[in-house]
């Protein structure tokens, strides 16, 4: 059986484990919702894809879901049109 020769220090361990991190994700807003959504993908709240409308989402909620989701739809819309205060900025 192989026995290694010295010891490795910490910094030749490190060194070699730099590359190894995790990668953020290219997020992206949706256009028509605003919400967070993978680069390429369609969106699962808006269920567009380059402003596009590929999958109805509204079409399987009930009349209250359908009611809900078309509020937070609006709201997501709005705020994208909104211009930014000096609080917001601040923030």
């Amino acid at each position: 059986m192989a026995v290694p020769k010295g010891r490795k220090t910490k910094s030749r361990r490190n060194n070699r484990r730099s590359h190894i991190h995790i990668k953020s994700s290219g997020l992206t807003t949706c256009p028509k919702c605003g919400k967070p959504v993978l680069g390429h993908t369609l969106c699962d709240n808006c269920g567009y894809y380059k402003g596009v409308e590929i999958i109805n989402v509204m079409e399987k909620l009930t009349k209250k879901e359908k009611k809900a989701k078309k509020k937070e739809i609006e709201e997501g819309q709005e705020q994208k049109e909104k211009p930014l205060t000096m609080e917001k900025l601040s923030k």
